[in-house]
């Protein structure tokens, strides 16, 4: 069978009928022979947190035929981190397999507001922001998806055109109580805290996009769990087959503790430079590199060799991903000239600009400011005292500064050491 008749079938054909016996699955990220179902079960369900069930995802790959794997986005913000990108990444080996990928952008949800996980009503967003987060989160998104092969769909396309009659109707599928099992509901009507009505509607949105687009699986984070659900109540209520539940889990941030997010400082963004993308990765504990190397890039890393060289090797890896493949052998290259060799005066380093510099600094609320305005990273006095300036980490061209209270004036062209791992310079 000729490449591209294979190519065109395994992607585009959407519910086409199978052909028989094909040899290779033909997508641009390479050329792959054919997996069994079994064997794409095995990597499928590999670093999922739940999977319900592997035995119908099974039946449903011995289908023969490519399945639509539904991921809802909503572009509640621009920029997108790598913990956003651990979902992105199980759609992308669906993808290579030769699945179907459908990207959802919930450019009606997220004029909602999603309130999984949160504590008080999530402000709502305008249409037109959401349209704009929506452009380049989808930019991003298409680091890891190939855009070619993805089917973009928005769920404002189908909600936009329902009467209050049909909206009525698909209300009444769903009960108070179904909604009051979710576990976030449940704290905050227990705590006191209001729940509005608007909030209630979302999960069976989410569901309702899944009839919409007929999802054979639909992917999403731990805390999708029970809007997934719905989603296979309602595509059953439809007629459809019920599709398969896969979430994966929350990504740590740099931390190790708290999931990654912008608002703890602890992300790497997938827009970060270069240089700034590898050093943050460099920061991340030996225990926590084994799951980024499954979560981020579906691999194990090689207990043989050394932590150092395998965080490097990790670093690399995903810097290529997202900024080309000499992204990531050069920003190795620039970190073992600031940090192996010791030659920092050389090397490229974050700039920070006197300018905004408060006056009278000390050499504690210096550190401080260096590590969060250019790496992000917001560290508390006690840690960096301990860890970093009495141990003699924290050194100024070269020299050591120890004392935490002690004031410290810098000139253009500076270099602040801060760790093994970080520095900065003044301009």
């Amino acid at each position: 069978m000729p490449v591209a008749s294979c190519c065109r079938f395994g992607i585009n054909q959407g519910l086409a009928a199978p052909i028989d016996k094909p040899f290779f699955v033909c997508v641009s990220f390479a050329f792959l022979p054919l997996m069994s179902p079994e064997q794409q079960l095995a990597q499928l369900t590999t670093g999922t947190a739940k999977v319900l069930s592997e035995k119908e995802l099974l039946e449903k790959l011995r289908l023969g035929r490519p399945l639509r794997i539904k991921l809802g986005v909503d572009p509640t913000a621009p920029d997108i981190h790598l913990g956003h990108t651990v979902a992105l990444e199980k759609l992308r080996q669906f993808q290579i397999l030769g699945h179907q990928a459908v990207l959802l952008i919930g450019d009606f949800t997220a004029t909602v507001g999603d309130p999984t996980g949160r504590s008080s009503t999530r402000p709502p967003l305008t249409r037109e922001e959401v349209l704009i987060n929506a452009a380049t989160y989808t930019d991003q998104a298409f680091k890891i998806l190939d855009q070619s092969l993805t089917e973009v769909v928005y769920n404002g396309d189908w909600f936009r055109k329902m009467t209050y009659e049909e909206i009525l109707k698909l209300n009444g599928r769903v009960t108070l109580q179904q909604m009051l099992q979710r576990e976030d509901f449940r704290t905050r009507l227990d705590a006191g805290q209001e729940i509005r009505l608007h909030e209630l509607q979302y999960p069976i949105m989410q569901g309702w996009d899944s009839v919409e687009i007929r999802a054979d699986v639909e992917i999403g984070g731990t805390d999708q769990l029970f809007n997934i659900l719905v989603g296979r109540d309602l595509q059953k209520e439809e007629g459809q087959p019920q599709q398969v539940v896969m979430v994966m889990p929350l990504l740590e941030g740099l931390d190790g503790v708290k999931k990654m997010s912008k608002s703890y400082g602890n992300y790497v963004g997938v827009n970060d430079a270069p240089q700034e993308m590898f050093g943050k990765l460099m920061s991340v504990s030996d225990e926590l590199m084994d799951r980024y190397y499954l979560l981020l890039l579906g691999e194990a890393r090689d207990s043989l060799g050394h932590p150092m060289d395998a965080k490097k090797s990790l670093a690399e890896k995903i810097t290529s991903r997202y900024h080309g493949h000499e992204a990531g052998p050069a920003a190795r290259a620039d970190w073992d000239t600031r940090f192996s060799k010791k030659d920092l005066a050389a090397a490229e380093l974050p700039e920070i600009s006197l300018a905004d510099l408060p006056l009278d600094l000390s050499v504690l609320a210096l550190t401080a400011h260096a590590f969060l305005v250019a790496y992000q990273l917001e560290k508390s006095n006690g840690e960096l005292k301990k860890q970093f300036i009495t141990t003699g980490s924290v050194q100024l061209n070269g020299e050591k500064i120890t004392d935490p209270a002690a004031a410290v004036a810098v000139q253009a062209g500076d270099v602040l050491k801060l760790s093994k791992k970080h520095a900065v310079r003044f301009i």
